[in-house]
């Protein structure tokens, strides 16, 4: 009974090592498309949000043609041209330069962060050990030692004919 534990318990090793090492880099691929799909999907989602934004807009300027000019009166033709907001709905920024430059460096560190975020690798730190030629040749060469063991060593006892 024990021999029987030992004999699946170093083959299950052996097997999953020697696996492992062998669909290495198929996995790191599997790990690279699912990040990517993600990427696409996000991609995907922020294009279907734009366009719906874009309807809206369109639609709104379908109804009301000077829509456009009422809300970029103001910015194009300057305060003094028009000195009363044409939209009460309309956001008139009074921003100086150190308020720009600050948002400005808000902006930068976000797209730091989020650049840096995406930058990492998805795929579980073994699989990238895994990766390396030595680290995949020990791997393998360790999964063979292991299933050659357990048939040398744990194989049925021939029984003894009398």
């Amino acid at each position: 009974m024990i021999r029987a534990v030992l004999f699946v318990l170093f083959f299950g090793i052996g097997a999953a090592s020697l696996s492992s090492a062998i669909l290495c880099e198929d996995l790191a691929q599997y790990y690279q498309n699912k990040q990517l799909l993600t990427a696409a999907q996000e991609s995907l989602d922020r294009l279907r949000s734009l366009n719906t934004e874009y309807d809206v807009l369109l639609e709104k300027w379908q109804q009301d043609p000077n829509l456009v000019a009422k809300r970029i009166a103001r910015a194009t033709l300057g305060p003094a041209a028009v000195p009363e907001p044409q939209d009460p709905n309309t956001a008139y920024p009074r921003a100086t330069a150190q308020l720009l430059a600050a948002a400005r460096r808000v902006l930068d560190e976000d797209a730091g962060q989020s650049s840096a975020g995406q930058s990492e690798p998805v795929m579980p730190e073994w699989l990238v050990r895994c990766r390396k030629r030595p680290s995949r040749i020990t791997l393998f060469a360790c999964g063979v030692v292991l299933i050659l063991t357990s048939f040398v060593c744990f194989r049925p006892e021939k029984e003894s004919q009398k």
